[in-house]
């Protein structure tokens, strides 16, 4: 039989379409989605790099009693073979949010397909900062004291994102055009320390609770546990060295430099900013006044043209007048 796989690599495509799937068919329900899971298996690790979506319902009150179209399984699988020989069937998945019931037998339906299928649940909608999916794949557990028969049970699998050079490209594309113009660099920045930070504190919390447990006796100690704890105790800086403190005393310096030089280009630039506004103003008052003393002295040059004009007028009517009186 062969060996279980180790580690699930999931693809950016893949999520891209399992959230899809969920929109389209069970958004705003409390139903889930199931799919199939192509890739391919390489040393323990499967590489998730493809899905497609299955036609599935269960009752919401009975969980053993479900429907999968197998037969449309089948008729997508040799579709996509097709197109890509090397992809095949390696898992499948689910949108949970956890396990259920029938999922050992769908499972063993999925068996069909490849000898160790894995089973990745997607939260379509995280609640908590970190990945939004986790992996599993089923194993035989067997009773030392054969009190019961061997059963079917999931165990949990390390999962991380991996993506092609191509995928990377795609996905910085989607991300940028998406972005919220609104917020400015600096504010995603912070955004983006402030998951990172919560993302942290959320698996500090989950290794002390662990190690609780265990000095409690409530769990069973673990040593591939423990190692992995040493091992990132040991990558954590030494602040107790000189030259570390003054490497990081010099580095926030040169930081808090560039920000002290930064503030006064922009108050620089602020204060010429105003004084150009200023001179600008004055300059537009300026030629104000102009037209309006050059559009006055136009109206009194017309004006005394007009009175001119009607003075001789007058003095011809005048003489007229004369005339004819001095013939009378």
């Amino acid at each position: 039989m062969p060996a279980g796989p180790e580690k699930v690599v999931l693809h950016p495509l893949v999520l891209l379409s399992v959230v899809d799937h969920y929109n389209r068919v069970a958004k705003d329900t409390k139903k889930r989605v199931v799919g199939v899971l192509l890739g391919e298996l390489y040393k323990g690790t499967v590489d998730v790099t493809n899905s497609f979506a299955l036609p599935f319902e269960e009752d919401d009150h009975d969980p053993s009693i479900w429907f999968l179209d197998h037969s449309y399984l089948e008729q997508m699988y040799k579709m996509f073979k097709k197109v890509n020989a090397r992809e095949k069937v390696v898992g499948w998945y689910s949108t949970g949010p956890k396990l259920r019931e029938a999922d050992l037998d769908i499972n063993e339906l999925i068996r069909q397909f490849c000898d160790n299928p894995v089973l990745v649940i997607c939260e379509v909608q995280p609640k908590e900062v970190g990945l939004p999916f986790t992996a599993y794949y089923s194993v035989d557990e067997v009773r030392t004291d054969g009190t019961e028969k061997a059963k079917k049970v999931f165990n949990s699998l390390p999962t991380e994102v991996g993506q092609t050079e191509a995928e990377e490209i795609g996905v910085e594309h989607l991300l940028r055009d998406v972005k919220d113009a609104t917020l400015s660099s600096l504010a995603g920045d912070v955004s983006s320390k402030l998951l990172a930070l919560k993302g942290l504190q959320s698996r500090l919390e989950e290794i002390s609770e662990y190690m609780g447990l265990v000095l409690e006796g409530k769990l069973p100690v673990n040593h591939d546990i423990v190692n992995y704890v040493q091992e990132i105790f040991n990558l954590l800086p030494n602040m107790n060295v000189e030259a570390l403190s003054k490497s990081l005393a010099v580095k926030s310096n040169d930081m808090m430099h560039v920000i002290y030089v930064a503030s006064l280009v922009r108050s620089i630039l602020a204060l010429h900013k105003l004084i150009d506004n200023k001179e600008q103003r004055l300059w537009t008052e300026r030629e104000s006044a102009k037209k309006e003393k050059e559009k006055a002295e136009e109206k009194a040059k017309k004006e005394a043209k007009e009175a001119e004009e009607k003075a001789k007028k007058e003095a011809k009517e005048a003489e007229g007048k004369a005339k004819e009186n001095g013939k009378s």
